[in-house]
């Protein structure tokens, strides 16, 4: 006679699957864990400055589409996020970010039809008044 726990199949190892195959998820924490912040923040930026200049208009493929509320929302958060981790980014990984996002707040600026406030625009609670220059202009 055999026990139960001899004929029961054993557990899948950690990160496998019952089949025996690597679980997908678990694969992934892995992988982001080998990631560092500096990299998964400028990430996360550049989808907000990817997903912001296309409610701007500025994509290529859809010029005519225009979302400035959506693009309002991503470029506060953009700012918001730059903000918040800007020890942790140095100004090396910073700077290019800051000019992205600065750039998108005057392309904002320049696609309202009512303007903003000085001070009320897109990210402006978290970066100050931004005027184009007068090299700009």
């Amino acid at each position: 006679m055999t026990d139960e726990l001899s004929t029961s199949q054993s557990e899948p190892a950690p990160g496998a699957t019952e089949g025996g195959r690597p679980d997908p998820m678990s694969t992934v924490s892995r992988d982001i864990a080998d990631v560092p912040s500096v990299e998964i923040i400028s990430t996360a930026a550049l989808h907000l400055m990817s997903a912001a200049a296309v409610n701007l208009g500025l994509a290529e493929d859809l010029p005519e589409h225009k979302d400035l509320d959506e693009a309002r929302s991503l470029i506060d958060a953009l700012a918001g996020l730059l903000d918040a981790s800007a020890a942790s980014l140095g100004h090396h990984h910073a700077a290019p970010l800051r000019d992205g996002l600065r750039s998108l707040q005057l392309a904002f600026k320049e696609s309202a039809t009512i303007p903003d406030e000085p001070g009320q625009g897109p990210g402006e609670k978290y970066t100050g008044a931004v005027h184009p220059s007068a090299a700009r202009r």
